[in-house]
């Protein structure tokens, strides 16, 4: 998996690319362990991801719990295999999705 950082201000959105799985999960965890201080709105753009595993889900879980606290997550560009996965799983109700 790649990890695409880009910060503007106190806004931090992350471009995944590959699989979200139980051996890329702690490269993601990492990232947002390192990168978000001072960040109140977090974008995770999944444009690029092919696979999504429930290791990948418990991470996204970690980060939208800590964005709660310091502002917000939005997930962006879904397609519709990890739509289902998030539908399915009922994170659909609990994340901000957004599609362009």
């Amino acid at each position: 998996m790649t990890i695409n950082m880009q910060k503007d201000g106190t806004t931090l959105t992350i471009a995944l690319d590959g699989r979200l799985d139980t051996s890329t999960a702690p490269q993601l965890e990492t990232a947002l362990k390192e990168n978000l201080a001072g960040v109140d709105a977090l974008v995770l753009d999944m444009k690029g991801l092919d696979y999504l595993s429930s290791a990948g889900l418990r991470v996204i879980l970690g980060a939208q719990k800590q964005m709660g606290r310091l502002g917000g997550l939005v997930i962006r560009n879904v397609n519709k295999l990890i739509m289902e996965v998030f539908e399915i799983t009922g994170f659909s109700d609990i994340l901000t999705i957004e599609q362009e």
